[in-house]
């Protein structure tokens, strides 16, 4: 490594004599350039060198380079005339030829050495050598590329990624001025990356920017016609008065028919060069269509791009691909609110109108296009985007407004109507998902706001009712939105924060009917606002506890349920203090102890023994299991069910049946006695006497 690094510094001798014999540099500084340079060698030759050892040699060797050109420019600029001049002299010729003499011998002394190219590439070759090191760095080739636009060997490394082709063909196109090696590598780089939506549609704007650099230069060469062409009844007057500018190169005179001739000819050449430029972009709708059948989001930029550029003769072009949308994307929710959008950018058929009734045009035009997608289309989606677009009309604090109808020249509030039909048909055709029909009960209380009408809120409220009774009833959301608005009805009635018995009873139903419904996970927000409800009530405070006891052991006492469990070890933390509060910690803590205290409760819940049997076969052992078989027998009373539940789970164990019968009858013998195989897997591995008894078949049992 040593022999390595001092070859390296022995081939920068040149460079730094030069430096020297230039005055660029002290002979001290040298020795410091070198101690630095050999530090980062050594830092480059280790086993396993970082990242940023080569980002720190190169940083270093770009500000030397940087401090080495200051010097020499202050250098020049300082420099004393080499030759002497009379300073009376007055002939103007000797005074610029001895100038010129000056500055030939100022170049001569400071022109182009070792010095001034052996930074550069020494950091090339660093980068050369980190590319090697990290050939996945992506940013490090970045680096690379802006340093020296080196473009062919990051993508020899990463043909698969279309960033880099298109950065290269940018620069060739941009900075070369090179277009058919730009186009080169743009078709080399869909020929690698075809599925690549960006790579297309940067390979278009390079096309259409070329075109566009051809149309100005025939502008600036007078070979635009339709540019450059005067008036039929100037055109005459224009060429008498400019005749000398029309002179024939066969000294005749051009009759009328030969001049029309020829601005025929100069209208077919306009022509065939449009018909070309509008052949290439064809082809590249074309090619990409092909290789992304599927991609809605290509066409849509494609049809942007010919929208925002003027070319002749594109309206075919466009009509095409208006054409193709149709066909390959009329089951696709998202053309259709995309073409319905589109419509509001209209402008051809609203030119003679004011702007008021040019509005209302385009919204009906919407309109129109959203109605013929839900009778091709009546899905969910397809009705969350509708009323997502009634919701932009409408309200300017939504997050997709739509700014045309805010500026308060259009009055948008006469169409409530027609979003509420759009809410009331997706419940009709049952595609009302529970997002909608959240937002549906949310626009209820949204235009009462606005209205200040107090009977939507009643509205509201119904509305929720039937939707939680109806086939929405697993939806915690909307029982949530339910228990808000019964909530905020109540005390609107009372004209009181405060409930009344009866209205705390009715409200206890509700959450007694929700919660056991939905799962803990979805529903925690829904029990949190019912123990703060509750919180100041014994009796309903102990049912609702009760019920969470039930509802975490469904969930098997995994973590899932941890926000619902802290809040009730809080609430009777502050209800009951710290012993009452420890010991609900400690229950609901222990899987079994949870599931032990749920079935004193419900002791004839036979989901709730089978959850109890699945934990165990996950989590517990074939004994343990098995027990829990037996006392789900005894304890329910249809035999018939518990094999029902039990009978395919139970014949996992087939060697464990004789173990489970005496495991079953010492359960069942005294309730104060149970085997030490309920005991948690943790415990078992903690006490390797027990552990080993069990595994000899003795029974080992202890009263607590």
């Amino acid at each position: 490594m040593a022999d390595a690094v001092q070859y390296r510094l022995e081939r920068m001798s040149d460079e730094l004599d030069d430096l020297e014999r230039r005055g660029l540099f002290t002979r001290a500084e040298l020795a410091e350039v070198v101690r630095r340079r050999r530090d980062f060698e050594f830092r480059l030759r280790r086993r396993s060198p970082f990242r940023s050892d080569f980002l720190d040699y190169i940083a270093y060797e770009l500000r030397l380079d940087a401090l080495r050109d200051l010097r020499k420019r202050a250098i020049i600029r300082a420099t004393p005339d080499t030759t002497d001049h009379d300073a009376d002299a007055t002939d103007n010729d000797s005074s610029k030829k001895k100038k010129k003499k000056r500055n030939k011998g100022k170049a001569n002394k400071w022109k182009k050495s070792v010095s001034d190219i052996a930074g550069v590439l020494r950091v090339l070759d660093i980068y050369r050598m980190a590319t090697v090191r990290y050939k996945g760095d992506l940013d490090l080739w970045f680096r690379y590329l802006e340093f020296c636009r080196d473009k062919r060997h990051a993508i020899r490394y990463h043909p698969k990624v279309p960033g880099l082709w298109i950065y290269a063909a940018a620069w060739e196109f941009d900075q070369n001025l090179n277009v058919a090696a730009a186009r080169a590598l743009m078709q080399t780089g869909l020929r690698s990356c075809p599925e690549s939506e960006d790579m297309w549609i940067e390979y278009l704007r390079m096309e259409l920017t070329y075109l566009n650099k051809l149309k100005a230069r025939k502008v600036a060469l007078g070979e635009d016609v339709k540019t450059l062409q005067k008036k039929n009844n100037d055109a005459s007057t224009w060429k008498e008065e400019n005749k000398e500018l029309f002179m024939s190169l066969n000294e005749q005179d051009e009759g009328p028919e030969e001049s029309g001739s020829q601005g025929v000819a100069l209208e077919g050449k306009e022509d065939l060069f449009w018909q070309q430029g509008l052949l290439i972009i064809q082809t590249i709708y074309h090619g990409a269509t092909e290789a992304l059948p599927s991609s809605l989001t290509l066409r849509k930029k494609f049809l942007e791009i010919l929208n925002s550029v003027d070319l002749a003769h594109s309206d075919e072009l466009k009509v095409e691909v208006m054409d193709d949308l149709k066909k390959e994307f009329s089951d696709s929710e998202d053309y259709w609110d995309w073409l319905a959008r589109l419509q509001l950018s209209d402008s051809t058929s609203s030119s003679n109108l004011n702007r008021k009734e040019a509005l209302s045009n385009k919204l009906n035009k919407s309109i129109q296009v959203y109605d013929e997608a839900v009778r091709r289309l009546p899905t969910s989606r397809m009705y969350s985007l509708y009323a997502k677009f009634w919701m932009g009309v409408l309200f300017a604090d939504t997050e997709d407004s739509i700014s045309l109808f805010h500026g308060g020249e259009f009055d948008a509030s006469g169409f409530t109507s027609c979003i509420l039909k759009v809410y009331q048909n997706a419940e009709s055709s049952g595609c009302l998902t529970e997002d909608l029909a959240c937002q549906y009960v949310s626009l209820y209380l949204r235009l009462g706001g606005l209205e200040e009408a107090p009977g939507r809120l009643e509205e509201a409220r119904n509305l929720a009712k039937k939707l939680c009774n109806g086939p929405l009833s697993h939806a915690a959301d909307l029982w949530n939105l339910r228990a808000s608005i019964e909530m905020k009805s109540l005390a609107t009635s009372t004209g009181s924060s405060s409930f009344s018995k009866e209205n705390l009873s009715s409200l206890f139903d509700l959450f007694n009917v929700a919660l056991p419904k939905l799962p803990i996970p979805e529903a925690e927000e829904l029990w949190h606002t019912a123990m703060k409800l509750f919180s100041h009530e014994k009796v309903y405070f102990e049912k609702l506890v009760k019920c969470a006891m039930l509802s975490l052991s469904s969930a098997g006492g995994s973590g899932c349920g941890a926000s619902v469990s802290s809040a009730v070890v809080g609430w009777i933390l502050q209800r009951d203090g710290i012993k009452q509060a420890r010991k609900m910690y400690k229950s609901l803590v222990n899987a079994r102890k949870l599931y032990d205290s749920a079935l004193d409760l419900y002791s004839q819940e036979r989901e709730l023994w089978r959850n109890y049997y699945s934990m165990e076969l996950k989590v517990g052992t074939s004994e343990t299991a098995n027990a829990i078989y037996w006392r789900a027998r005894k304890r329910i009373k249809s035999s018939s069910a518990v094999e029902e539940n039990f009978g395919k789970k139970k014949s996992k164990y087939p060697a464990a049946r004789g173990a489970a019968t005496y495991v079953g009858d010492t359960v069942a013998a005294g309730s104060q006695t149970r085997t030490t195989a309920m005991a948690a897997p943790s415990v078992l591995s903690s006490h390797p006497s027990i552990t080993m008894k069990l595994r000899r078949g003795q029974n080992i049992t202890h009263h607590g």
